[in-house]
């Protein structure tokens, strides 16, 4: 359906983006979110995130967000076992402060703040609630819909461009 107004997205800004929020990649994401107890034996993390093709995982303690094991920590514990996972726990190996994001932050500031921080995978929290987890490729997929989106509605805002007509002399 050809667009003959640009007010839908007339709040593009300079890298073609429009101002889109955690919340619209988590709604398009889903609700599926990976856990672990600091207690849990790293071995058991490692196979969870095998087994589910995962590069992290939450860690929950009594509810409350209390760490992240992602792929990074795990191998730097391969590494610092001579390539054995070995026999710790996820909390002697995980990430105790994770940085956090919330529903409402832009896709923008998270993409700064990935690249800054060299996060791959940042918690959404609503206070204390645990929403999900958005990584660097859920960013990137939704960076490039919502451009190719406003890049087909500028096509069709084009095509059906209004033809001049003549004015009388």
């Amino acid at each position: 359906m050809p667009y003959t107004n640009l007010s839908s997205i007339s709040n593009i800004d300079e890298a073609g983006v429009a101002n889109m929020k955690v919340s619209e990649i988590l709604q398009v994401k889903g609700n599926i979110l990976y856990t672990v107890t600091p207690d849990q034996p790293l071995v058991d993390a490692v196979t969870t995130m095998s087994e589910n093709d995962i590069g992290s995982l939450v860690v929950m303690e009594y509810g409350d967000l209390v760490g992240m094991l992602t792929f990074r920590e795990v191998l730097k514990a391969l590494h610092a076992n001579g390539g054995a996972v070995g026999s710790g726990t996820v909390r002697r190996h995980m990430d105790d402060s994770p940085i956090t994001v919330t529903p409402d932050t832009e896709v923008n500031e998270v993409r700064r703040i990935m690249l800054e921080k060299h996060a791959r995978y940042l918690p959404v929290m609503d206070a204390r609630t645990l929403l999900g987890v958005i990584s660097f490729y859920d960013v990137a997929r939704a960076v490039l819909e919502a451009q190719s989106f406003e890049n087909r509605m500028l096509k069709a805002y084009i095509r059906d461009w209004p033809a001049e007509q003549n004015a009388p002399d």
